[in-house]
């Protein structure tokens, strides 16, 4: 590696949501530095397969309205 044009790569404390910790090596702050998760993968849906629709102002209620039936036969 030239020197010089690489960011430090030191150890970090990570977060999860669920309150537990564990460290690992990053670019992130300084050394000795903890990130909190607002999203893992013990909490997001794509890695627990429960999915929730957040329906805002009735977004969800307008797609169905409007294209609830394609693709159904009559």
């Amino acid at each position: 590696m030239k020197a010089g044009i690489h960011p430090e790569y030191h150890e970090i404390n990570v977060v999860m949501t669920d309150g537990t910790q564990y460290k690992t090596r990053s670019c992130w702050g300084k050394a000795g530095d903890t990130i909190r998760l607002d999203i893992d993968p013990k909490s997001h849906p794509a890695w627990t397969g429960v999915q929730r629709i957040m329906d805002t102002g009735g977004q969800v209620a307008k797609f169905n309205k409007r294209f609830g039936g394609l693709g159904t036969k009559k």
